[in-house]
């Protein structure tokens, strides 16, 4: 008898823990692994797993579900990716022409299990060095690229994981980002699609969802960021019993991404090392090109997402400044126009 050769990679499967309390309440997914050398939110979701089990953390309400390693293939090879970058182009595929690659087979499973939650807390780290942060997605808008109406549930999520900062504004500099490599014109349905990641698709349904950026990568302390995200999560949501006399959370610093800049050329190189929040001046010099002109920050404001081994056409570094949004208040409701 012929035993059939199963292919390791469409062998693979996910891990999915699900729990659910008998009394009903919000349903909370929590995701780590998105990118294989990411390896603090599967930390922190094992050991919340733990507790569970354990009995040392209760679910008195609601519906939580964790997914330890989203992508099975990239932490296998211990990189960013398998076949793509998971967090971009992040939908199902559609009907009748199947996934396109070992991503879009992980997107046809993650995006059905998205639908049946409320809340997303998608855990992640970066390469540069720096301070955990949170990101969060656009104000309440009936806009085409984003529309949203549950920004006020979001920011109070980012407010409660405990960062000293938070950042906003992701998809619309992706797509200004688009435009800019375009030479102005604007970027196309598809383009746009694959700057959606987990957060923008949970927003599509209905839902609203965090990245929490734990840490450099090798950060030691970055699972105990992880694990205490999920438990402020879990309290902030009426999950699990809360604190006693737990102290509100301290307000953390708003920036808002106002700019991308991409490598163009191998041989562009920064000034310095940069780290993630790094502040800068009007003025400063950031990097030089190739051609030896220099890069000079054109306001006051911070460096994001510093990449020094970014591949020509990709993106260098973000750029950030101080927003004037407050997490800790809903927005006003809009005039009629």
């Amino acid at each position: 008898m012929t035993v059939p050769r199963i292919d390791p990679i469409a062998g693979d499967t996910l891990r999915i823990h699900g729990f659910a309390a008998l009394q009903p309440g919000p349903r909370l997914i929590v995701i780590g692994g998105v990118h294989g050398d990411e390896t603090c939110g599967t930390v922190g979701i094992e050991r919340t797993l733990a507790e569970l089990d354990a009995g040392a953390l209760q679910l008195l309400r609601g519906q939580l579900t964790m997914v330890p390693v989203a992508n099975p293939l990239a932490r296998r090879l211990g990189r960013r990716e398998g076949e793509r970058n998971l967090n971009r182009l992040f939908r199902p595929s559609r009907p009748g022409d199947g996934p396109a690659d070992y991503e879009g087979r992980i997107t046809d499973v993650l995006c059905p299990l998205l639908d049946q939650h409320d809340v997303l807390l998608d855990l992640h780290s970066f390469q540069s060095e720096g301070e955990a942060f949170a990101m969060i997605g656009p104000r309440d808008n009936s806009g085409t690229l984003e529309p949203f109406a549950r920004a006020f549930e979001e920011g109070q999520l980012a407010l409660h994981l405990g960062t000293s900062r938070v950042v906003e504004g992701w998809l619309d500099i992706y797509a200004a980002g688009l435009a800019q490599r375009a030479g102005g014109r604007p970027a196309d349905e598809a383009a746009l699609a694959f700057g959606w990641g987990t957060n923008e698709y949970m927003r599509s349904r209905g839902g609203y969802g965090v990245t929490l950026e734990c840490g450099q990568h090798a950060d030691p302390a970055a699972p105990d960021v992880a694990q205490a995200a999920i438990l402020a999560a879990l309290r902030l949501l009426g999950m699990v019993a809360p604190v006693p006399d737990a102290a509100p959370p301290a307000r953390p610093t708003l920036l808002r991404l106002v700019s991308v800049t991409d490598r163009q050329h191998e041989d562009d190189q920064f000034v310095r090392e940069w780290a993630t929040f790094d502040p800068v001046a009007r003025g400063e010099p950031i990097g030089v090109r190739e051609d030896g002109s220099m890069l000079h920050a054109a306001r006051d404001g911070f460096i994001v997402f510093p990449n020094s081994a970014a591949l020509p056409g990709t993106e260098w570094f973000y750029f950030a400044v101080e927003s004037e949004r407050d997490l800790q208040r809903p927005a006003p409701p809009a005039r009629a126009s």
